[in-house]
């Protein structure tokens, strides 16, 4: 069985397209590989955000913990997918929980780490912004959507 490499994985994956090599090998630096088992938490509401994730394989929920107790799903990410932001925005907490629905191999970075290069290599961080920026503007559209499918076809609606 061949072995994927940590620095592949990145040079691979399309979010990181178009890093320098030098960007490429810093980040593989900071990186791991974790295996999550199923609903174990990969990160809590409120905790510090130190880390940011790439699903390799697997499925994790994204939810908010509810007034009344327990949690209202607000998205599933898997194979491929960039997990977590608040690692680079102040003020570096977690705003979502994040579960993993089934057994789930990701690679770990340390945000905490990256966001000490962000601000020494502004052109990194700007980069790293541009991109979590995008990672960001597809999650409300998608959270957009899916309001749109709760609202807009005869369910409750918004102030009612």
């Amino acid at each position: 069985m061949e072995t994927y490499s940590l620095d592949r994985f990145l040079k691979e994956h399309p979010f990181f397209e178009g890093l320098s090599e030098a960007d490429l090998e810093l980040l593989a630096g900071c990186g791991k590989n974790v295996v999550v088992e199923p609903d174990e938490l990969v990160f809590k509401q409120g905790e510090p955000a130190d880390e940011f994730y790439v699903v390799r394989v697997g499925r994790v929920v994204i939810e908010l913990p509810a007034p009344h107790g327990g949690s209202v799903s607000v998205q599933t990410v898997g194979d491929g997918d960039v997990l977590g932001w608040s690692w680079i925005f102040p003020p570096y907490r977690w705003q979502f929980d994040a579960r993993a629905v089934e057994r789930t191999r990701i690679v770990t970075l340390d945000g905490k780490c990256l966001r000490g290069k962000c601000e020494t290599d502004t052109r990194l961080g700007y980069e790293m912004v541009k991109r979590f920026a995008r990672v960001m503007t597809d999650r409300l559209q998608a959270t957009r959507l899916q309001l749109i499918d709760l609202y807009g076809n005869g369910g409750p609606k918004p102030g009612s």
